[in-house]
């Protein structure tokens, strides 16, 4: 995981690199968000799963960076006043409290189109086929079907009666998608990677982006704000339903080691390169912040 993180901090200190003075503030915005520390847990994924099936490391630079900016930028949006109205992210005050809301919208905007600008202009070793599906693999994560639509359920449930379905599916897009296109950006970088591979990737890392997010929503009840560099608490200060409010805590417990389960079966027929991914798999549900 250090070196994973090490890695890819080099790639994002290059993509956030350009001066412009006209847009200095902005610019300063986007750099605070992005470089603000964090888990690093999706570049992480895109270069071990990668590396398990014999990508170059140069190769997994930019969609590992790509990654991160777009979560950076859907963190900058998810604490907005219009959304979850949070003042706090990584220890540190939100991008809107230390900057200003419309400085905030568009650091976000600013960060959504330079990760596919790094997508398509650094990667030019590999084939354009793959390359066009990087970034249609990227795109599906964050449009209506992935993070959009999950932070649009996230807000219909505000005070909403509690359907564990769509609270699944919610996690599933708002979280889920970008963790499970990290797992499949790293395998198309690998040559060669077969169509029944990429399919078990695509449950696993599924599989994992929903334990990750079951596992935030435990720790948003038993969690410490100092520890999570975040406000705990925040759902039921929303009033809005998760995980522990619809099942209690125990089975919430539960729920998230079956999919981290449901992940590792799905890496049954891998090999040993799968070994690093088994490892994340259990991190994700064993970690406390």
């Amino acid at each position: 995981m250090r070196a994973a993180q090490q890695r890819v901090e080099p790639a994002l200190l290059q993509a956030l690199s350009g001066a412009d003075p006209a847009a200095a503030r902005l610019q300063e915005a986007m750099r605070y968000s992005v470089l603000g520390g964090g888990k690093r847990l999706r570049p992480l994924l895109v270069y071990i799963t990668g590396d398990a099936f014999g990508a170059r490391p140069a190769d997994l630079d930019a969609p590992a960076a790509a990654v991160e900016l777009i979560h950076a930028y859907s963190l900058i949006h998810d604490d907005l006043p219009a959304m979850d109205d949070d003042d706090l992210r990584r220890g540190r005050p939100t991008c809107h409290r230390a900057f200003d809301e419309g400085t905030a919208i568009l650091a976000g905007d600013a960060l959504q189109a330079l990760a596919f600008a790094v997508l398509a202009a650094q990667t030019n070793a590999l084939a354009d086929a793959t390359r066009v599906r990087m970034l249609t693999v990227l795109a599906d994560a964050i449009g209506l079907t992935g993070m959009a639509g999950g932070q649009a359920i996230d807000l219909e449930a505000a005070g909403g009666a509690s359907d564990p379905a769509r609270i699944e599916l919610m996690h599933r897009r708002k979280t889920g998608a970008l963790i499970r296109a990290s797992v499949e950006l790293g395998a198309l970088a690998a040559p060669g990677t077969s169509a029944s591979t990429l399919a078990a990737l695509r449950i696993y890392g599924s599989e994992i982006g929903l334990a990750f997010q079951i596992q935030d929503d435990i720790l948003d009840v038993v969690g410490d704000t100092e520890v999570l560099g975040k406000r705990a608490g925040a759902d039921a200060a929303h009033g809005k339903p998760n995980y522990p409010s619809v099942f209690g805590l125990e089975r919430t417990r539960e729920l998230a080691r079956e999919h981290r389960d449901r992940a590792l079966a799905a890496l049954a027929g891998l090999g040993n390169a799968a070994g690093p991914l088994a490892s994340l798999a259990y991190y994700v549900v064993d970690r406390v912040q």
